[in-house]
């Protein structure tokens, strides 16, 4: 006889084997490469917050419409938040309808990108090129002149707001 009590210990059983399965998946795509920010796991614990932490260092994905940065409007750029490497133009950033900031293009040699077979699935993620922190993924399923929609965490991102330009009185 199936119970709620058996019910949700299987639901959790299997979210724990694909979040395993995950991380192996990333992780093992990152293995052989080096990266110029390199910390270890507890440095990258306490200077990370526990979601920061779950998306950068173990592949996880934030909840969709839960990202302050959906809906960020101002100029300026969006970087990693496990390096601070300057990753994307706002002037790149789109609404996909998706439930994450999205853009359609990176800056030049800002990220990289990795097959991800988690979920039964092939999709492609794309880790920041400095620190190896997961940031997301790509899909072709963007707008002109790319058709490119990068995907991101909103928690894995920074913003910088562009200077506000004054004139000086004459």
């Amino acid at each position: 006889m199936l119970t709620k009590r058996t019910l949700l210990a299987g639901i959790a059983v299997g979210s724990a084997t694909f979040a395993a399965l995950r991380l192996r998946t990333t992780t093992a795509a990152r293995a052989d490469e080096t990266f110029e920010v390199t910390h270890s796991d507890a440095e990258w614990r306490k200077l990370l917050t526990p979601v920061q932490y779950a998306v950068l260092r173990q592949a996880d994905t934030e909840r969709p419409f839960t990202s302050e940065l959906l809906h960020e409007t101002r100029r300026g750029i969006f970087g990693c938040a496990g390096c601070a490497r300057d990753l994307f133009s706002s002037e790149t950033k789109f609404d996909s309808g998706t439930g994450w900031p999205s853009f359609w293009t990176p800056l030049d040699h800002a990220v990289g990108t990795i097959a991800d077979s988690s979920f039964g699935m092939t999709r492609t993620a794309v880790p920041c090129a400095r620190c190896g922190g997961h940031l997301g993924h790509v899909f072709d399923d963007g707008p002109k002149p790319t058709g490119l929609r990068y995907c991101m965490n909103g928690v894995a991102l920074t913003f910088k707001p562009a200077a506000v330009q004054t004139r000086n009185p004459a």
